[in-house]
């Protein structure tokens, strides 16, 4: 989606009511500075200039709902002590309903400290305890459940593993919604899936996604078979999987839509929270009555946003907007020639080792896929220089391209290993390859000996060139050879 249409999308965004039930948490953050080892021990003396608390777990994607300007309402369990009052007094201040949260004597308000120096986290001390609610906390609140589900245009299960969020409550959410067609989104926890099935969708970062399928997701190509599997085990609508630096990835089970979005963060300096920001966006806008592809698109934005920001963060509708704006129109793989820069100075921004490559790619073949993994395979991102139509004629003959450019782009852009395509209209691409300056410039074997086009200019600022091993007997010219002299067949 360019970003046109996501402006538009969250200009005209409703201010669904949302609820939330999940392990509450709150987090603290003690920071100063450190000089010194202490006599007493071999460790850091931190001299505490300030203490911050937060809303964490639960709590954190209550407030990034609140950001979004959301009606939200929480259950959750508390503590009966100063922490559980600060708590529901935090949640209370940002205009969140807590009258469903109950209060557990025989558990502390689950706190998380930080202990900071400088950019760095030194030490966490977490108090909890994790035993299941009490059956007769349970019952009250399955009482009350399902009117608090009915009066939701969207709920969210925020699982922390913390003890609220047992089987029987989960199985009681899930129904309520169902009977009003309510979306249910899990934030799960643990390796057994089955525990949320007929919700609406669940958001497993890579790891947890790993442990639920029972293998590593060594590469993207992995990440589309999993989506599948959690949708089969858990009879889920969609399945979205947070990949960081990735982006994320996401799955309709009944139309089979999926597609990978490309990571929106300009700088990282902490991803505490990144996984609540993503599942309260999808979630309002799903209540909202947006579309799932537009909700991962504004997610993936939000996320991008908060990770650049310290510990558990929000972000407001403004600087949703602002964002937004300053992101090409035709943002996505596909970019126009005057957008790379902007694109590329963000790749550097976020340290990752630039690919540039380039060719024709008229009809996309077995030898093409082998050509653009290699490349990728020599950094984080891959850019492709395309040559516009003009440019393949004059290359490759009057009868070429076979496929327009509009069309070449598009099937390229679909590949996983392909992070961006630009088209150029030069017979070399020399002038792109100066614009990108690549850490890294691949072209084909077939270019040993002849100069390859760039060569200079890139080992000139430090980077390097590989040439790419060639699949043997794949071409574009020789499939449509063969196309040519093949008959026809009844």
């Amino acid at each position: 989606m360019n970003t046109r249409e996501l402006r538009a999308a969250l200009a005209a965004l409703a201010r669904p009511r949302i609820l939330v039930i999940g392990d509450l948490i709150l987090d603290s953050y003690v920071s100063g500075e450190v000089s010194r080892i202490s006599p007493e021990a071999p460790i850091p003396v931190l001299n505490a200039k300030l203490t911050d608390e937060r809303l964490g777990g639960a709590g954190n994607v209550a407030a990034n709902l609140r950001s979004m300007e959301a009606t939200v309402e929480v259950i959750g369990l508390l503590g009966d002590d100063s922490r559980g009052r600060r708590l529901r007094g935090l949640l209370e201040e940002i205009g969140v309903e807590t009258s469903a949260c109950v209060v557990d004597p025989d558990r502390p308000t689950i706190e998380k400290t930080r202990m900071t120096s400088g950019i760095h986290q030194m030490l966490r001390v977490d108090w909890e305890k994790t035993h299941p609610i009490p059956k007769p906390l349970l019952a009250k609140l399955l009482v009350e459940l399902p009117a608090r589900v009915h009066a939701a245009n969207a709920v969210i299960l925020s699982d922390y593993g913390k003890g609220l969020l047992v089987d029987e409550l989960i199985a009681a959410t899930i129904r309520a919604a169902r009977e009003r067609s309510i979306p249910v989104l899990v934030d799960p926890k643990g390796h057994d899936y089955r525990r949320y099935r007929g919700a609406t969708l669940v958001t497993p970062n890579r790891k947890e996604a790993e442990e639920a399928v029972g293998r590593k997701l060594a590469s993207l190509e992995d990440v589309p078979k999993a989506a599948e599997e959690l949708i089969a085990i858990a009879s889920l609508d969609a399945a979205v999987i947070t990949l960081g630096p990735d982006g994320m990835y996401y799955r309709v089970a009944k139309t089979g839509e999926s597609a990978r979005v490309p990571t929106m963060a300009r700088a990282v300096f902490d991803v505490t929270g990144a996984g609540d920001t993503v599942i309260s966006h999808l979630a309002l806008c799903l209540g909202a009555g947006s579309p799932l592809a537009t909700a991962v698109h504004l997610a993936n934005h939000a996320a991008g946003i908060v990770v650049g920001k310290r510990g558990a963060a929000s972000t407001t509708r403004e600087e949703l907007s602002t964002v937004l704006g300053e992101v090409p129109e035709h943002h996505g793989k596909i970019l126009r020639p005057e957008d790379v820069e902007l694109v590329v100075s963000q790749w550097r921004a976020q340290e990752k080792r630039i690919v540039f490559t380039n060719g024709c790619f008229d009809i996309l073949h077995a030898g093409h896929v082998d050509y653009l993994r290699f490349a990728r395979s020599k950094g984080d991102v891959l850019i492709v220089g395309m040559n516009d139509d003009a440019s393949v004629k004059r290359l490759k003959g009057p009868t070429r391209p076979v496929n327009k450019l509009e069309d070449r782009m598009t099937v390229l852009s679909a590949l996983e290993m392909v992070d961006a395509v630009v088209p150029f209209g030069e017979d070399t691409p020399l002038a792109l390859i100066e614009r990108v300056t690549p850490h890294v410039l691949v072209k084909g074997q077939d270019w040993e000996g002849k100069g390859v086009v760039g060569r200079e200019w890139v080992e000139k600022h430090g980077g390097q060139v590989h040439l790419a091993p060639l699949l043997a007997g794949r071409s574009t010219t020789s499939i449509l050879e063969r196309a040519k002299s093949t008959p026809p067949t009844c």
